[in-house]
């Protein structure tokens, strides 16, 4: 197939999903769900920064929802369910990202306005989800301190088009020897306005600010006329 063939192919994938993507975001726009799509490689601790946040979410009366994408198995959503929140998983069967698509696919029979946030957990990778939207309303790319600080340079796509960094098992940073001043230099080297949280799903370090920013967000949209109360 020639190369040109291939990029009239690629060009019509994505536009179909853009507008599958921008169905999505009407969607959730109107049933006041504030929509999250959580980026990283694989081993960086997205599961448990996610189950984490879930369960203490449900802690302060919130209503969160979510939805895991992988190649294979539902591990990771029979991990998250403990949380008590909604989860449902998505198996990509060897596609390296999650498409808007299989989230519309995935949300059939929930009703979207039983819920305040929809996390959706991408399939562990820094490359290819940076090109599909999946309607979300912030897009969240995680880094480990086990990962090292050049993994923003390394990667930029996919950081630079998150809205924030989550830097995580930042309990490890003393014997990694992570340099948290270069790392946070090099995200905003790439997204220059990027907020950055640093936090560990061990000890809670750094949940409450995370927390505290997601239930604001949700209240900014909803006041913004953004998101539907």
């Amino acid at each position: 197939m020639s190369t040109a063939r291939i990029v009239e192919l690629r060009k019509g994938v994505l536009k179909k999903n853009d507008e599958l993507a921008a169905g999505l975001r009407t969607r959730f726009e109107d049933a006041g769900v504030l929509a999250l799509n959580l980026v990283s490689s694989p081993g960086t601790g997205k599961t448990a920064f996610l189950e984490r946040t879930l369960r203490q979410l449900r802690m302060v009366g919130e209503r969160p929802a979510a939805l895991v994408g992988d190649l294979e198995t539902d591990n990771d959503a029979r991990r998250l369910a403990v949380s008590g929140a909604p989860v449902r998983q998505i198996n990509t069967h060897g596609r390296c990202h999650l498409e808007a698509e299989m989230i519309g696919h995935h949300l059939e029979g929930w009703r979207l306005d039983d819920y305040d946030y929809l996390f959706i957990e991408n399939v562990g990778n820094l490359v290819c989800p940076s090109s599909y939207d999946l309607g979300e309303a912030i897009r969240i790319a995680l880094l480990s301190v086990t990962e090292g600080e050049d993994k923003p340079l390394k990667y930029p796509s996919i950081f630079n088009s998150a809205d924030i960094a989550i830097i995580t098992k930042i309990d490890l940073a003393e014997v990694c020897e992570f340099d948290r001043e270069l790392a946070c230099n090099n995200l905003r080297e790439i997204r220059p306005d990027i907020a950055i949280f640093e936090t560990s799903a061990k000890t809670g370090a750094g949940f409450p600010e995370w927390l505290s920013f997601l239930v604001g967000e949700k209240e900014r949209k909803q006041a913004a006329g953004v998101v539907s109360p």
